[in-house]
């Protein structure tokens, strides 16, 4: 083989094989290349990939690892070349031991991209249903998840809890349990009927019977899964794990059988009953309203307001009560008074005309003034024009009878027309006494119910019918529309004298969104669940429950159970899951069904679905005889509250199948949803699992607040101040935001802001320096295989837990500390610690132990050391990266997917790893002693900064001054050479007299003690700034000090160290910065002797600055050459001489000088730097060139120069990591036999050739000395 063969071949084998050739045996067929010779193939030399041929492996022998190369130059005087066994070690070597794949820069990588080839590999391996099968033999963890409405798109709140629920579940099951995670539908009520009376003009009840129940109901199923596609997509891209597929939507026939079980139980309990809601009610499309429809359509409009006085029966001086209202109409129906028992009311005289009212003390100024009486300009009116004849307390008022203002209700006259109190009289407006007319107002209908005027479960007799006209028993305005009757009542009031004050006032009003007709308020009938009979169970079962953060559990929802009222479940609707409730003409006859099965028992009737237009026909005979008829479904259909309350039963069609399930995973072990759900679906999950089982639906639960835009104000499509979710997680990842909102207030029930710019500090500060540690760790890894040594595989846990360096033993414990940490703030549901620990471990793990350990993990200690340490490291990340996969899904999966390289037995996801357990002890003495060498780093380079002075300036002395004699030992003995390098000084003096150098002063803690201590605060204050010396040094040793009987302990007083100078010495030449127990000292006088040490770190850090700038890895080798541009060159050749150990050390290599370039070097990078410590210098970096013992390679050919240079440009034209590979192999001895008319010649390594400039100036220098 001639010589110009030998370099294609070796060029073929570096610079243009596929690698995924190399690790299998293939034949590979290369024609056609001309090569003209050795010095000209670095620039001639190309090969296209179509010329590659590929021929599959035998199937005789199919592991075989033998490529063979043909190669078939065109001139028939070469031959044919062709290589066979000898080429296999080097691709043994360079491809075929198992090893982590090359990463790149932290600044080139895309998260967004490597997320989502995560999805698709997830969904290529079926990941999330792998996870389910490898652990549906495991305890159930059961989570309920609250459908939403699938006729919108998903918004910030859906991201927020689905979140906080993969998280969860993500968890639970890497600690051991099979979660089931399906996902859920809300498909009935007002957004879908919104939506479909939109579409169709729809503006009344009787537009939707015209075209039919039957056609409206199908129009509406036919739009509730239009956005489920989108859905998936936003919520699979946000890294969340949930069946789709075999989801559950509240109308299937299932869910909606399960709910009519429910009722049915309810009705068997007695705790349903047929009563009146008092709701917003359209009188021009004859139907109520649901409080969001009530809300979308407000005006301003002018209304009458009236004050009308009801005298008090038997009253002495013929008072009478004074009440104001807005609604004019509304007093026709009036039966009540109602005043607030906590004010206080006055009895007044009128002046003028002797009238008595009765009215809030606070109120008597809006009393009418006679006319053509003025008041002064600083006295109100009425209190000049009244005289007050008594005073007394609401309380005292309640059960006096008044004189009805109308005698159409007179037969109601025993228990109505009488004084009831309630906190909801306000003293912001009117009189402080509210008329109640029980059928127009919900708070006038509770209060009436509540004293008995009207009576639960009976007939409320409405004065206003459907349109909203008077009834024929409302004589004087029968037929009347209501808000057109408004001024004629108010003429018969002032003709009955009962009218003491009349007005306009302009005000929004609420307007019918489909007829623009003003709503009134008008009690409508309903079913209601008798709630109030539950509450003592559910203040008990709201005990048995965990809420995160606990304050919304035991105030707001607590709270709100403690005030509950019986519920109203039915909506006079069309959409929606019917009341199972069949009823004869007479009421006399109820059957409530409870299943498919028994109402076609009942009926005979076939039945496939439960919606209306199908049952409403279906009648069932009544149980007195066919005579009496038969009965008929009411028209109702339920709350879609009651549906999703029914949630843990239907969704699996509880009681009809899963009944083992159910009974041995009720209640259910998580739920999540926002704040405003206390008084939705947290609520009915109470109630109805109260009332069936007597047991809280859930063990657990996480409440989330509201998120709101940057400014604070609700998110608006319309005003479009937020980005939208996918717009963020395309610009920084789904795992960037899911920290993002996990580490916010939003997690503890507050609002959150939300800012973009805080994405991106998540991948700033915590994804970025996580993944660069990461990639420390693999550069290096692959640094073994460059350098042909064995392949990286990680030491055993229980090996490297015997380490002797001291930062490993820090790391492992701080490791365990926050798989301690994790699992306790998971296990109790505390999401929002989780990621502020983190990223104290990160900082901690990037900035202490891989900054301090960068020698020992670049092999500059020694293989085997390198070895442990990065070990270590491999260790740390793979248990981060388990510990926080249920929180960034996709980026742990990025890094386990290539660290699983190295480890056997490992699990193909990091999804189907169980999560990590603690193996030894966290919190060690060693941890505090590493935060407190830390904070003496900190206090140092204070000091520093105080005094301009840079941290390539080496300093004499560093004077540490701490009480603990323990702590001092380890700060001088193991961690001595971490302080010295990163602080940057000669010698540490440690020092345990807290009075050498420092005075000590006391101050009290005002933000603690102020609020406990009350007027006592001065006295105890004073005392504590007078305290002695001896007396502070005497607290801070027992913790505690009396002082005027108050005891206060080391929480409660600052001790302030100030810096004490030595005699004869300035504070410009020592400074001192103290925090706490600590003091630091810094010798800041200059040293001669020091100057060089620091010229050395300034060219060491500008050649690592050269590195970076030039893109090169830790692992890329280089030579560096140091140019003096300075007139006298000596100087700075002197101080790199004396340095040259500390600056081999640092950079890996000895620093040459620029004359020892060879011509062959390969240039990377070159600087020229200015007026640093007084010098000019140049620096280059060039790729490591092959360096020549002249005399010893003509020794080889006993003196032939042509045969040298040909061996010399033969060696030069190798690959240099291979190069480098086969000296390794063979003992630093390589034979080369492979050139014709060149006699076979052994070259060793270190005699004829050196690797590298360095070697070869290190070799000589060596010898010379």
């Amino acid at each position: 083989m001639n010589l110009a063969s030998i370099i294609l071949v070796d060029l073929v084998m570096r610079r243009t094989w596929p690698e995924r050739l190399l690790c299998t045996s293939k034949r590979i067929n290369l024609r056609g290349f001309v090569v003209g010779g050795a010095r000209w193939i670095n620039k001639n030399f190309a090969i296209s990939r179509k010329s590659v041929t590929c021929i599959p492996r035998s199937q005789h022998n199919p592991h075989a690892a033998i490529p063979l190369f043909s190669i078939s130059p065109p001139s028939p005087s070469s031959g044919s070349v062709t290589i066979f066994c000898s080429l296999v070690s080097r691709i043994r070597l360079r491809f075929g031991s198992q090893a982590m794949d090359d990463v790149c820069e932290g600044t080139c990588i895309s998260l967004v991209e490597q997320e989502e080839k995560i999805l698709e590999w997830w969904s290529e391996v079926k990941a999330f249903d792998t996870q389910l099968e490898k652990t549906k033999d495991l305890p159930e963890y059961v989570f309920y998840d609250g459908p939403p409405f699938a006729t919108g798109l998903p918004h910030y709140g859906h991201i927020l809890a689905g979140t906080i629920k993969d998280i969860v579940t993500r968890y639970q099951t890497m600690t051991g349990h099979h979660v089931t995670r399906r996902f859920g539908w809300d498909c009935h009520g007002l957004p879908v009927e919104h939506e479909i009376d939109m579409k169709l003009g729809i503006k009344s009840r009787e537009d939707v019977i015209k075209m039919g129940i039957d056609k409206y109901n199908e129009e509406c199923r036919s739009i509730v899964t239009r956005y489920v596609g989108e859905w998936e997509k936003v919520i699979t891209r946000t890294g969340r794990w949930i069946d789709f597929k075999n989801d559950y939507k509240t109308m299937d026939l299932n869910f909606m059988e399960s709910v009519w079980w429910v009722f049915s139980q309810l009705y068997e309990k007695n705790l349903v009953y047929r009563g009146f809601k008092v709701m917003p009610y359209s009188t021009g499309c004859k139907t109520p309203l649901s409080n969001f429809e009530a809300n979308s359509n407000y005006k301003e409009v002018v209304d009458p307001e009236i004050m009308v006085s009801f005298p008090i029966v038997d009253d002495e001086d013929g008072a009478a009560f004074v009440a104001w209202t807005t609604t004019p109409w509304t007093l026709p129906s009036n039966l009540a008074l109602c005043v607030n028992s906590s004010f206080i009311y006055v009895k007044v005289k009128r002046k003028s005309d002797g009238k008595v009212y009765v009215v809030a003390e606070c109120r008597v100024s809006e009393l009418p003034v006679e006319k053509g009486k003025t008041a002064s300009k600083t006295t109100k009116g009425s209190v000049v024009a009244y005289q007050v004849l008594d005073k007394f307390p609401g309380s005292s008022l309640v059960g006096k009878k008044y004189v009805a203002l109308f005698d159409y209700f007179k037969e109601l006259s025993d228990m109505a027309f009488r004084v009831v109190a309630d906190d909801y009289v306000t003293i912001d407006s009117g009189t402080g006494i509210v008329h109640c007319a029980p059928a127009f107002g919900e708070d006038d209908y509770r209060v009436c119910m509540e004293n008995q005027i009207i009576n639960k479960g009976e007939n409320l007799i409405m004065a206003v019918d459907d349109d909203g006209c008077f009834t024929e028993r409302i004589t004087d305005f029968g037929g009347r529309y209501v808000k057109e009757a408004d001024k004629d009542i108010i003429q018969v009031v002032k003709e009955k004298g009962r009218l003491v004050k009349s007005g306009k006032f302009s005000h929004s009003y609420p307007f019918c969104w489909r007829s623009d007709t003003p709503l009134i308020y008008r009690a409508v009938p309903s079913w209601f669940v008798a709630v109030e009979k539950l509450k003592g169970e559910l203040l008990e079962n709201n005990e048995k429950t965990k809420w995160v953060p606990a304050f919304v559990k035991e105030k707001r929802f607590h709270n709100w159970l403690e005030n509950a009222r019986d519920w109203a479940v039915s909506r006079s609707r069309f959409w929606g899951t019917p009341l199972p409730i069949w009823i004869s003409e007479d009421g006399v006859d109820i059957q409530v069904i409870g299943s498919v099965e028994e109402l076609e028992t009942l009926s005979g009737k076939k039945v496939t679905d439960l919606h209306r237009h199908k049952i409403d026909d279906i009648t069932i005979p009544s149980p007195r005889g066919p005579k009496l008829g038969v009965l008929h479904r009411v028209e109702d259909v339920f709350d879609c509250w009651f549906e999703s309350g029914s949630m843990p039963y239907a969704y699996i069609h509880y009681p009809f199948e899963n009944q083992e399930f159910f009974q041995n995973n009720f209640p259910g072990h998580f739920v999540a949803e926002g704040l405003d759900q206390t008084r939705g679906w947290f609520y009915t999950l109470m109630v109805l699992s109260t009332a069936l089982f007597e047991k809280p639906a859930f063990r657990n639960l996480i409440c989330n607040g509201l998120v709101l835009a940057e400014d604070g104000k609700k998110m608006s499509k319309r005003l479009k101040n937020y980005p939208s979710p996918m717009e963020v997680i395309h610009d920084y990842g789904a795992d960037a935001l899911r920290l993002y909102i996990i580490n916010s207030p939003v997690v503890r029930a507050e609002p959150l802001h939300f800012k973009k710019d805080g994405v991106y500090r998540v991948v700033k500060e915590v994804l970025l320096p996580w993944y660069n540690a990461y990639r420390f760790l693999v550069e290096n890894a692959k640094r073994f295989e460059v350098e042909g040594l064995a392949s990286f595989v990680p030491h055993d846990r229980v090996t490297l837990l015997k380490s002797a360096n001291v930062l490993d033993q820090w790391i492992n414990s701080a490791t365990q500390s926050l798989v301690h940490f994790v699992t306790q703030e998971m296990d109790a549901y505390r999401l929002y610690t989780v990621v502020p620990y983190l990223l104290k471990f990160i900082d901690n793990l990037t900035n202490i132990y891989v900054r301090f350990n960068r020698k020992r993990l670049k092999g500059r200690t020694g293989e085997n050391d390198c070895r442990i340490a990065l070990s270590t490291l491999y260790h740390v990340l793979l248990t981060v990266c388990k510990a926080m996969a249920p929180f960034t899904p996709f980026f742990t999966e990025v890094l386990y997917r290539n660290l699983r390289k190295v480890a056997t037995g490992s699990e193909e996801s990091i999804h189907f790893c169980s999560f990590p357990q603690p193996q030894g002890k966290g919190g060690s003495r060693m941890e505090e002693s590493v935060e407190r060498m830390m904070r003496i780093i900190d206090l140092a380079r204070n000091v520093r900064e105080r005094h301009n002075k840079s941290l390539k300036t080496p300093l004499r002395e560093m004077i540490i001054v701490h009480p603990d004699a323990e702590f001092l030992d380890d700060i001088v003995g193991k961690l001595k050479q971490y302080v010295l390098e990163e602080v940057n000084v000669v010698s540490l003096v440690p020092c345990n007299h807290p009075l050498m150098y420092a005075s000590l002063r006391a101050e009290p803690d005002f933000s603690v003690l102020g609020k406990r201590l009350g007027k006592s605060m001065r006295v105890v204050a004073d005392a504590v700034k007078a305290m002695s010396q001896d007396e502070i040094l005497s607290f801070e040793r027992t913790g505690q000090i009396t002082i005027a009987t108050h005891c206060l302990n080391l929480t409660d007083i600052k001790i302030i160290r100030g810096f004490k100078c030595p005699d004869g010495v300035t504070q410009d030449q020592m400074d001192a910065s103290g925090d706490g127990d600590v003091l630091v000292i810094l010798d800041l006088r200059p040293d001669d002797s020091l100057l060089k040490a620091g010229f050395a770190r300034e060219v060491v850090s500008r050649i690592q600055k050269l590195r970076k700038s030039s893109a090169l890895k830790p692992t890329d080798s280089v030579d560096v050459y140091f140019k003096s541009l300075d007139r006298d060159t000596s100087l700075s050749a002197q101080m790199l001489k004396s340095q040259q150990a500390y600056i081999k050390e640092a950079i890996g290599s000895p620093l040459l000088d620029h004359s020892l370039t060879p011509q062959h070097a390969v240039i990377i990078a070159e600087e020229t730097y200015r007026n640093v410590s007084n010098c000019d210098f140049q620096l280059t970096l060039s790729r490591p060139a092959l360096s020549f013992n002249d005399n010893a390679m003509l020794g080889l050919f006993t003196g032939n120069a042509k045969y040298a240079q040909t061996l010399k440009v033969y060696l030069l034209s190798r690959d240099h990591s291979v190069l480098k590979s086969e000296f390794r192999l063979g003992n630093r001895k390589i034979k080369v036999d492979c050139i014709e008319t060149l006699p076979h010649v052994d070259v060793v390594l270190g005699e004829h050739v050196f690797l590298t400039v360095g070697d070869y100036y290190s070799a000589t220098t060596n010898h010379n000395s």
